[in-house]
């Protein structure tokens, strides 16, 4: 009897406990959350269901190439290769096509030479060849550069085909003192400067010549010479005798 009335007092007592406690924490504080989502402890937290955000940084893979895939390189790009001019070694003449207008071609022109005389037009780069009729041959020319620029009348006094080029004294110390070095003397040729044929006029250092830089037909680069493209000075030498009047204006 005695037993039975122990064992009942303790039951009671643990009864009681639970009851206690349950009424101690019916009403649970919040959760807070860490500021720091990454912090250990929340993985602890509800058994799974609150999953902590963790921000990685993007992981950049380099792409896997195969054993016998070929490895493509990218080149640098290149700049075009330039020509330098036989008159001013070490200064690159620019390649470029020759412009219509300077291709040779028949024109009206009004003026009252005689036909058969030579007129260039230095300022807009032609040469005519006066014709009968009112008409002119005409070709686009290259012309003195700034400080070479001249005007006068002269007589074609000798013809060269594939000339020599003798560079005067003047010509040689003034790109000396450039740095660019000009030969005393050199055979004609396709090098050649002066190109396939040249035309002498008067006493001057100046001549119509060819040349073998085309595409600087239209501009004004020479010291003093007046150029053509070869094949049109090959036309140009074939229809003008010794003795025929130039007009340089």
């Amino acid at each position: 009897m005695m037993k039975q009335l122990v064992l009942a007092a303790a039951l009671f007592g643990i009864f009681s406990t639970a009851a206690l406690a349950d009424d101690r924490y019916a009403t649970r504080p919040p959760v807070v959350l860490s500021p720091d989502l990454t912090a250990p402890w929340i993985n602890q937290l509800g058994g799974g269901r609150v999953r902590p955000v963790v921000y990685q940084r993007p992981v950049i893979r380099q792409q896997q190439r195969g054993l016998f895939q070929r490895r493509v390189l990218r080149q640098a790009p290149q700049a075009a290769p330039q020509t330098v001019s036989a008159i001013n070694p070490g200064i690159p003449s620019i390649r470029r096509p020759i412009e219509p207008q300077y291709l040779p071609q028949m024109v009206d022109y009004d003026t009252a030479e005689k036909p058969g005389t030579i007129v260039i037009d230095t300022n807009n780069r032609f040469l005519y060849l006066v014709m009968q009729g009112g008409k002119a041959r005409r070709y686009g020319v290259g012309v003195g550069k700034p400080g070479f620029e001249w005007a006068g009348a002269h007589k074609i006094t000798r013809k060269t085909e594939w000339p020599d080029w003798t560079p005067p004294s003047e010509m040689i110390n003034r790109e000396a003192a450039k740095g660019h070095y000009l030969p005393a003397r050199m055979d004609g040729g396709a090098e050649n400067p002066l190109g396939a044929r040249a035309m002498y006029l008067g006493s001057t250092l100046y001549r119509i010549h060819g040349t073998n830089a085309p595409w600087s037909i239209g501009s004004a680069v020479s010291s003093g010479c007046i150029r053509l493209r070869n094949e049109d000075v090959v036309d140009l030498y074939d229809r003008v005798n010794v003795g025929t009047r130039v007009i340089v204006m």
